[in-house]
């Protein structure tokens, strides 16, 4: 955490392994560079701020990732080696203004990347990354259908899914930090009501993720215990079964063979977005800029 090289480093070598393996579309999840600092509040408070916590804010923030420049070059330079889509979230810092996002990048073997930024930080995040302010929503046309994403709990919210719906995904890939059972049946109620796969990517987080030299340490409750999130990820069917283990508190790579007729036969009696959807009686409108 909060090394951008050793993140990436990282990242290129489980690529060189899922391409060896077999994988096609390789996942990774939430801001996996430079990691996710769970637990972490950066000296904030309500109306106050302490200069410890910027400083570790700013260590974070040398740590994130320009779209375009040498790390993205590098990701792109790798799709293309080993043929294969990649999805993988990351830590973006906006070049001219400085300001962070949560986002996730879709690159294909081709060259063309596409960025989506987490519409509305959770939480805390707020004082972290920005909201979203261009390029919502965006779907990659791959050999499988098209892909989209959203990022940890853009997945709660309805309008947010239909948006990618209306897009006729055929994957769904959900990047998140979030290790509870509670989740799993989100993913499974996404799966079923997009009638779509889903790609559920969660993070292990452990106590000795975190620098030894923070200015402000994560919260001791986050860290007491050795794991401090469990993962969980799998894979899901357009009826919501399972077609992968599901991991916890472990880091694997999960490897799932799609049928993606599935996906298409899977809206024979439902289809969110059409025979289904009375767009007659409702609507939703996208400012999709």
């Amino acid at each position: 955490m909060f090394d951008k090289k050793a993140c990436l480093s990282k990242a290129l070598s489980l690529l060189k392994k899922a391409a060896k393996g077999g994988a096609n579309l390789v996942v990774f999840p939430e801001l996996f560079i430079p990691g996710y600092p769970y637990g972490m509040n950066f000296g904030f408070s309500v109306g106050r701020r302490t200069a410890d916590g910027r400083k570790d804010w700013k260590r974070y923030s040398d740590a994130s990732i320009v779209v375009g420049e040498e790390e993205t070059e590098v990701l792109k330079e790798e799709a293309r080696k080993l043929g294969v889509y990649v999805s993988i979230g990351i830590s973006e810092r906006d070049a001219v203004n400085g300001t962070l996002y949560n986002s996730n990048l879709l690159i294909s073997p081709d060259g063309e990347v596409l960025t989506h930024r987490k519409l509305k930080p959770t939480g805390s995040e707020r004082v972290v990354w920005g909201d979203a302010n261009e390029g919502y929503f965006p779907v990659m046309d791959t050999p499988w259908g098209p892909i989209g994403c959203l990022i940890c709990w853009e997945s709660y919210v309805p309008l947010a899914r239909t948006a990618l719906y209306q897009k006729g995904i055929t994957i769904y890939i959900s990047c998140n930090t979030n290790d509870n059972a509670e989740w799993q049946h989100t993913i499974r109620h996404i799966a079923l009501e997009g009638r779509c796969f889903v790609i559920n990517c969660d993070m292990l987080i452990t106590k000795d993720s975190y620098p030894g030299d923070l200015a402000t340490a994560p919260e001791k409750d986050a860290v007491s215990k050795g794991i401090v999130c469990r993962g969980g990820s799998c894979v899901i069917d357009p009826y919501g079964h399972d077609i992968s283990e599901t991991v916890w508190d472990m880091e694997r790579i999960i490897y799932a063979d799609l049928d993606m007729e599935d996906a298409a036969a899977a809206k024979m009696e439902f289809d969110p977005c059409g025979h289904y959807a009375r767009n007659d009686v409702l609507s939703l409108h996208v400012d999709d800029k």
